[in-house]
């Protein structure tokens, strides 16, 4: 049935608003078959849900798309009977009202491209919906599988599997684009808008930075004694940087208002992506015998639409996972004491400019011993290797290309493609992915992810000499070390804050500079939050707040736990951002020997610095050098217990300097680690030719090895360890 030209426009813009309502009916549909509501809740739900299909009978009547009006009509007289209970809706009608959706929304989509012609009479597939509903395998988890985020495969040309196409598409930019869409722009015209932006913004803060040299300059003269000579110097100079002052507020907010707008241009609710996997879930556990509910906290946060984009097969592909391998079946759950409805929890949340995701259920857990045997039985890895992991890296080996649990083929696994091209994606969005487990309680995914629109207001900080930056979301509040607030143990302080007793954690010791030592009196105290836990973070000065673009880490040292990504400074500082949820967690907490003396020696400025945080952080004291020369000269004033060099630099690479090591009797057994970007064999051949103790590619150095080999090697070589 060929829609009048005329109305055309109108059409399209109906799909898009019927695909808003659809989302809203199908979370409620969700609700309404769940336990527990009260008489109350059910009654405004199924009020609700009738307003909702009459207000798309009637839209699509009034654009002349009588079967689309129909099938409005069928989903009503389904719903009728069921408005004047006070029960929670049967889950077979709750089947047939979403199928009924998705051919509600593949006909609406049809009508809007032009297809309407083309389309089938809905009598039909009108008469089979109300007469029996869906097959048990419901739409939503076929869903996910058209999305590539499951093993399974669909097939067929018909009305329903255009439906499943449909429901897979739920968010995608095509579908939220009003059709009045406005200019188009390009990715790479908005990025280099962007990085235009983030360059007003320096020029910002080296406008206030010259403010600042001002004020002192101000503050020079008064000094000098000649306040009549100065006098009127001091007045213009005051002057202009009250002027000054103002431009920088002034500019200051002209770029807030165009981050804001690229914001708006560039970003989407998660929700957008996040709300359609209630379906899923619904479905999938339907089609496994299971019962699962998804609880979703965060997601009125908006993110690039790209990056939303790329994440959404990683969460389906998760959440499937969860519960096909981590939930009981019902009876499993009970005898075991939980709830026969399995719990999933999907956490977003953002600090700075990093994201955190969080997928956890509240089911068996993962059995590392399982775990072994089926990756060596299945080779992913060999049996003399598997010996020698830890707990946490037998974990990992979930992760490994060709690993399943699953002996026999199903719609949703057994197929290999798992878990490892879930961190191919997230790896390839340039973050990291991380797993916890604990046997019968459950298991959690968290995903740690740079985003890299815009600023983020950090707090700098001082500790010794090191100015270190803090996420200002994370800091609650500032105060002033007393007496009688503290508590003093004979290991551990703590402060008493708001009827609370928070440790008490020195960012220098936590950070390796110094011993641990009590708080002094009226030393700062920051109040630092993270994932529900707080601590009162001892610094040695406020250096002030700061508007910063955060840039993610090197690859190499992604992994580092302590620090969240590297800011500039207006001088071009290098300010490293620390992540709040390493401080408040005890366990990462180190007592600090400034004993060992390490020196990295590398001729790149991000390498030195980073290789630095993960030595200090493992209590070492570090000296950097930028060439081998100048590595050479401080050996001849300074004694270290280990040498972390790149092997491959200008005028001297690490074998050379080596080499020069070994010829001196005070040098020739201490001991050195070369770092490369080449990991292959034969570089790895030649730098331990040249009698290096360790080497270790730039690889290994993101999956954490380096402090570890450092300490390896120390030990072999008897140094002081």
């Amino acid at each position: 049935m060929p829609v009048d030209p005329m109305l055309q426009g109108l059409v399209t813009g109906f799909a898009v608003e019927a695909q808003e309502v659809i989302q809203k009916v199908t979370m409620d549909l969700l609700e309404l078959e769940r336990e527990g509501l009260d008489t109350g809740a059910l009654a405004k739900l199924y009020v609700r849900l009738g307003r909702h299909l009459h207000t798309l009978k009637g839209s699509a009547s009034s654009l002349g798309l009588q079967d689309l009006g129909d099938i409005a009509h069928k989903l009503e007289d389904a719903l009728a009977p069921l408005k004047a209970t006070t029960q929670k809706m049967p889950r077979s009608v709750v089947d047939v009202l979403l199928h009924g959706l998705d051919l509600f929304m593949l006909r609406a989509q049809a009508h809007a491209d032009g297809r309407g012609d083309s389309l089938p009479d809905p009598a039909a597939a009108l008469a089979q919906l109300v007469a029996d509903g869906p097959a048990p395998e419901s739409v939503g988890a076929q869903a996910a599988t058209s999305n590539g985020a499951s093993e399974s495969e669909t097939n067929g040309a018909s009305e329903d599997s255009g439906a499943l196409d449909l429901a897979a598409q739920l968010g995608t930019d095509a579908q939220a684009e009003s059709v009045d869409a406005g200019w188009r722009v390009s990715v790479r015209q908005v990025t280099a808008l962007m990085r235009e932006v983030e360059r007003l913004r320096e020029v910002r803060l080296r406008v206030e930075e010259r403010g600042r040299e001002l004020d002192r300059v101000v503050t020079v003269l008064a000094k000098q004694g000649l306040l009549a000579e100065t006098a009127e110097a001091r007045t213009l100079l005051s002057g202009t940087s009250r002027s000054l002052r103002t431009d920088g507020e002034e500019t200051s907010d002209i770029v807030d208002a165009l981050e804001e707008g690229l914001k708006a241009i560039t970003t989407r609710p998660v929700r957008t992506i996040l709300d359609p996997l209630q379906r899923m879930v619904r479905d999938l556990s339907r089609q496994l015998g299971k019962e699962a509910r998804l609880s979703v906290v965060g997601s009125e946060l908006s993110l690039d639409r790209r990056l939303l984009e790329k994440l959404q097969g990683a969460l389906v592909h998760l959440l499937r996972n969860a519960v096909d391998h981590g939930l009981e079946m019902p009876s499993e759950r009970e005898r075991a004491g939980k709830h026969h409805e399995g719990a999933l929890t999907l956490r977003v949340e953002q600090q700075g400019n990093l994201l955190f995701l969080e997928c956890a259920d509240d089911g068996s857990g993962i059995d590392v011993t399982r775990v072994r045997k089926v990756a060596e039985s299945r080779g992913v890895i060999a049996s003399d290797e598997a010996e020698r992991l830890n707990e946490n890296q037998l974990r990992d080996l979930i992760f490994r290309p060709g690993f399943s649990t699953r002996s026999d083929v199903t719609d949703t696994s057994g197929r290999g493609v798992g878990l490892d091209a879930v961190r191919a994606s997230v790896e390839g969005l340039q973050g990291r992915i991380e797993v916890n487990s604990t046997p019968g309680q459950g298991t959690r995914f968290v995903m740690t992810l740079p985003v890299d629109l815009g600023s983020s207001p950090v707090l700098v900080v001082r500790a010794l000499e090191q100015l270190v930056g803090l996420p200002m979301l994370a800091v609650e509040a500032t105060q002033l070390a007393r007496a009688d607030s503290l508590r003093l143990g004979k290991r551990k302080a703590h402060l008493e804050y708001q009827g609370q007793l928070l440790p008490v954690v020195d960012l220098g010791a936590r950070l390796g500079l110094r011993a641990l030592a009590p708080p002094a009196e009226g030393q700062p105290l920051l109040i630092v939050q993270s994932g529900g836990k707080r601590v009162a973070l001892g610094v040695d000065a406020v250096v002030g707040d700061r508007d910063l673009v955060i840039r993610p880490l090197p690859s190499e040292v992604r992994d580092v736990p302590a620090w969240q990504g590297a800011a500039t400074l207006s001088r071009g500082e290098l300010l490293l951002i620390c992540r709040p949820d390493w401080l408040v967690t005890e366990s990462g907490q180190t007592q600090v020997t400034a004993q060992r003396r390490a020196l990295v020696v590398d001729d790149s400025l991000t390498a030195r610095a980073l290789h630095r945080a993960m030595l200090e952080a493992g209590g070492f004291s570090v000296h950097l050098a930028a060439s081998g020369a100048r590595a050479l000269d401080r050996l001849a004033t300074d004694t270290y217990d280990v040498v972390i060099c790149d092997l491959d630099m200008e005028e001297m690479d690490g074998t050379q300097l080596i080499a020069r090591l070994r010829e001196k009797r005070e040098t020739a057994s201490l001991p050195v680690i070369l770092v490369s970007a080449h990991d292959s064999a034969a570089a790895r051949e030649r730098g331990l030719a040249a009698g290096a103790d360790g080497y270790l590619s730039k690889r290994e150095c993101a999956a954490g090895r380096l402090l570890a080999e450092v300490l390896d090697v120390m030990s072999r070589r008897g140094a002081r360890a």
